[in-house]
């Protein structure tokens, strides 16, 4: 009789045990698949350039690969020592330098299109990853500063060489956070106008 009380105790506390540890979604998608939360929080320290100077098609892949082990933390040049830093924390290991095989650390950038130098060719607009350029064929073509990720893509894409890469005066993932305080009078929270403003004198 008192064996049988034990073996019920000891099934109940199995039991709730079981509950307790597998009952929380979170806990049970991490112990399911511990890759998904651990490329999320990785591809939320990375620019989103999505310049695919790290030799993937963008951040997420470059994220994926790195929750894998299979890629260094060392390859992402628009996230500069500082990403590497995060990434180095977040993935317990120690901080490296940039590879220079990936580029090197530059100021954020955004594109800049001389408008009368433009022939409306439409390469720039197939060539960039998130839809930031805007135009029609034979038409002249500019750039959303708020959404250009400063990836360069566009540059070599342009057969007239008239796409430059200027300095951002605010990081992309700042405008991203505060697209929600966005004003309304048509400025721009980037501290470059979406239409592009002369360069020079």
């Amino acid at each position: 009789m008192v064996t049988a009380i034990l073996l019920l105790l000891a099934s109940g506390l199995v039991y709730w045990a079981w509950r307790d540890w597998f009952g929380s979604p979170s806990r049970l998608e991490q112990v399911v698949d511990p890759e998904v939360s651990l490329v999320d929080s990785i591809d939320a320290l990375l620019p989103q350039t999505q310049c695919g100077q790290c030799g993937f098609p963008g951040c997420r892949p470059y994220a994926e690969a790195m929750a894998r082990g299979e890629a260094a933390i060392n390859r992402c040049a628009p996230g500069g020592a500082r990403g590497i830093e995060k990434l180095a924390q977040l993935l317990n290991q120690p901080i490296i330098p940039l590879d220079p095989a990936y580029g090197k650390e530059t100021p954020p950038e955004v594109a800049f299109i001389h408008e009368d130098a433009c022939i409306g060719c439409t390469k720039c607009i197939d060539a960039c990853p998130v839809d930031a350029i805007i135009g029609a064929s034979k038409q002249m073509h500019t750039v959303i500063a708020d959404l250009c990720t400063g990836c360069g893509l566009c540059v070599p894409a342009c057969p007239v060489d008239c796409i430059d890469m200027i300095v951002r005066e605010r990081p992309l993932r700042e405008i991203m956070q505060d697209t929600a305080a966005q004003p309304q009078d048509g400025s721009s929270a980037t501290g470059v106008e979406p239409t592009n403003p002369p360069l020079g004198p």
